[in-house]
């Protein structure tokens, strides 16, 4: 029984292991700030608002969307003269990128005006 597994199988499993020890390549792990291609980092803003306790929980979400913005706000400082970020600047990120003003509003339809 064994000797038609052996002759067809090409990679072998290391017994004890679960398959788990193969042979296969191990994927290097990903930050999730690279996975969208932003400078602030995700995973401790996530981290900030768990131990916050600004809320009982966190939607995986919200940590990616506010380093979203607090890069936008910190774009818009030095257009300020500033080197630190301060709320004004968020509300210039926001206000000036109109796919993140649409969905801040959850209830309101987005009406973004046409120019002329």
């Amino acid at each position: 029984m064994g000797y038609w597994y052996s002759e067809y199988s090409s990679a072998k499993v290391k017994k004890g292991a679960g398959g788990r020890k193969g042979g296969g390549s191990k994927k290097k792990p990903v930050s999730r700030s690279v996975k969208a291609g932003l400078q602030f980092p995700v995973g401790r803003i996530g981290r900030y608002l768990k131990k916050g306790r600004y809320s009982q929980r966190v939607e995986t979400g919200a940590p990616m969307y506010l380093a979203a913005v607090l890069e936008l706000a910190g774009n818009a400082a030095p257009d300020n003269k500033k080197n630190r970020i301060i709320p004004r600047h968020v509300l210039l990120a926001v206000r000036n990128e109109a796919p993140r003003r649409c969905s801040l509003t959850k209830y309101q339809p987005c009406f973004v005006a046409e120019e002329d």
